[in-house]
């Protein structure tokens, strides 16, 4: 596996290295040692899967508040997403800064989410799939989330969404938001 850290601290973009023939390939998707080599949690605790109907769906932007706060590892298993992170993290450099990547089937990127991080993304496609490795068991108390469209990120989305749940449109503005 090939570990890109982002440009906002603790989060990676992780590539496949698949050794291929005549078959097609195998390549691994998570390695405990890797990931241990790089100080990341390893620790995984729940899969999840997030299938999504229609393009332009937008799901986001989530975080579980602590002391649920968790780590995520996401990867797209069909179709594709523009895939949206936000540092909430008040001591670090990037706070309140944002990056996205698409991940799709075709690429098979994953992305490494570090704790303190909101999370979403928008369907470039039908049909498209997250798979997530997540470090903490789903703790409803703990959800939180912070609007899609908050002035104080500025996330420019590559299109407006169609679908939205009505939880992720009355998330309240930044400001406004409790993260404890």
């Amino acid at each position: 596996m090939k570990f890109t850290e982002t440009e906002l601290a603790g989060a990676f973009l992780i590539e496949l290295e698949p050794s291929e023939d005549e078959r097609g390939f195998f390549a691994r998707t998570f390695c405990r040692k890797e990931f241990e080599e790089r100080g990341l949690v390893t620790d995984f605790v729940q899969s999840s899967i997030s299938f999504n109907k229609k393009k332009g769906t937008l799901r986001g932007m989530h975080f579980q508040a602590p002391p649920h706060d968790e780590v995520k590892l996401a990867r797209c298993t069909r179709g594709s997403v523009y895939d949206v992170i936000v540092d909430l993290r008040p001591a670090s450099p990037t706070f309140k800064h944002w990056t996205a990547l698409e991940l799709s089937a075709d690429n098979r990127w994953s992305l490494y989410i570090p704790k303190g991080f909101a999370h979403g993304f928008l369907t470039f496609e039908d049909n498209s799939e997250l798979l997530y490795m997540i470090s903490e068991p789903y703790h409803p108390e703990s959800a939180r989330g912070v609007r899609w469209d908050d002035p104080a990120f500025g996330i420019a989305w590559p299109f407006e969404p169609a679908i939205i749940s009505n939880i992720d449109k009355s998330y309240p503005e930044f400001l406004a938001t409790s993260f404890r």
